[in-house]
């Protein structure tokens, strides 16, 4: 969970750094299917850890998809649940965006607010990712994603501002169950709570802002990180789980190595549910390989008068869902094992990774796309699209562009990928995208084509 981004500052699919251990081949090597198998043993036939179903029902499978800034709206979203993604996460949003209300709530620098809001019963589970500064302010914009509102605008403001009288604590939420006749509608309010956990992101190497830290700066700030934990723990409902997203440090130095456990251990004690740690540090930003080996050391890490290990998942370089299975098996022993991994940058223009990964899971040989799914899959997501922005002035013409960006990654499962790519770049509305699916995505034509 974090604000991954596809940018040219990142480095393209590669496997993650999963060197061999003592009497265990590296990750690059191991079986998936073996590795499938060992995962449905250690927890009796489960696919997951029972711990993080009980704290987050229908979170069903060891994977889920990461916020990914300018990516993860509603209509990616329910695309990926659709083909067996189990549990999504909203791009990083900044506290003061969610705070400021009016046009500060339509856009925010890491995403547009309108983009995350919940896409009815179909998206859910569903977290919300938060990002700041002040506890005081974090727990507020916490309390506002819980509650979608409900309060009026200088409510949420006062709760920033440590107002006296007002405090962190939210009133519990009753959760309402859709309608059997209820209608998803991405963008719309949801029928069911918002958020089913909310993510304070401690990972995303964004600047600092005004010589405050956010994002990964607070790794080198151990004190900071536990204020923002401890406040936004205090203010969200007890039955709605708290977790958190690292890097694996802010760098590589003692200094900074030290840092993050005390990091990772605060979220544990003041209460968070699991910490998703991505395998790379803050400096390196999106470059170079996720480190597993340093995921696995920090899941197999001894914790002094704990009986039980804690629930962490694994995030960096998941780009199959042969490497979904993969990274579970690596990091995991018969001592602790990593809960799941979060999906990001592999998942864009590929909701088929999910699917694919719970092939492995049941025993089965994961199958490609046909064109025929290839097409109904880009129909849909351009349909859902147009839905999430039926609010602008010219939603055509802006999701006709901004499904780009999309379609140049679904373009490399097509046979003639390049072709393909070139005639979406050239896409500006729905008329378009659908004549490029009508000219390489009909079994025929793509056959005759290949």
């Amino acid at each position: 969970m974090g604000c991954e981004t596809d940018s040219n500052n990142a480095t393209g699919p590669s496997p993650g750094v999963a060197p061999a251990l003592a009497a265990t081949p590296p990750a690059q090597e191991i079986d998936p299917r073996a590795a499938a198998e060992r995962q449905l043993v250690r927890f009796n036939g489960c696919a997951v850890d029972p711990r993080v179903t009980e704290l987050m029902p229908g979170f069903d499978a060891p994977f889920f998809q990461a916020g990914l800034a300018g990516y993860s709206d509603a209509a990616m979203r329910i695309i990926a649940r659709r083909h067996g993604c189990p549990m999504c996460v909203t791009e990083a949003l900044l506290d003061r965006t969610l705070l400021a209300g009016g046009r500060g709530f339509a856009k925010a620098d890491l995403g547009d607010i309108e983009e995350n809001v919940p896409g009815g019963a179909e998206d859910h589970p569903l977290t919300g990712q938060i990002m700041g500064s002040e506890p005081a302010e974090m727990a507020a914009a916490a309390i506002k994603m819980i509650e979608q509102g409900k309060r009026k605008e200088k409510e949420y403001r006062r709760l920033a501002e440590g107002a006296p009288g007002t405090g962190h604590q939210a009133p519990a939420l009753a959760v309402q169950t859709p309608s059997a006749d209820s209608t998803p509608v991405p963008g719309a309010r949801s029928p069911v709570p918002a958020f089913s956990a909310i993510d304070v992101n401690l990972a995303c190497p964004v600047k600092k802002i005004q010589r405050k830290a956010r994002g990964g700066h607070w790794l080198a700030a151990p004190e900071g990180a536990t204020a923002l934990l401890e406040a936004v723990r205090e203010a969200v409902p007890k039955e709605i789980p708290v977790t958190v997203k690292l890097r694996r440090s802010f760098d590589d130095t003692p200094e900074m190595i030290e840092n993050f456990y005390r990091v990772f251990d605060a979220a544990y004690d003041v209460g968070c549910a699991w910490v998703t740690v991505h395998g790379r540090t803050v400096t390196q930003k999106y470059v170079g390989p996720s480190r597993w080996d340093m995921i696995r050391e920090i899941v197999q890490r001894k914790h002094p008068g704990k009986h039980t290990s804690r629930i962490v998942f694994g995030s960096g370089d998941i780009w199959a869902a042969s490497e979904i299975v993969r990274m579970i098996d690596y990091c995991s022993s018969e001592r602790a094992h990593l809960a799941g991994t979060s999906v990001a940058r592999g998942c864009i223009g590929n909701p088929w990774i999910f699917r694919q990964a719970r092939s492995y899971l049941a025993g089965r040989e994961p199958k490609p796309p046909t064109i025929e799914e290839q097409r109904s899959v880009l129909e849909q997501h351009f349909e859902l699209a147009l839905a999430v922005n039926r609010s602008l002035r010219h939603p055509e013409l802006h999701t006709g562009k901004t499904m780009r960006k999309f379609a140049i990654r679904f373009a490399a499962h097509h046979p003639r990928g390049d072709e393909v790519r070139k005639r979406f770049i050239a896409v500006n509305g729905l008329d378009e995208w659908r004549a490029v699916l009508d000219e390489w995505y009909t079994p025929e034509l793509a056959a005759a084509k290949s």
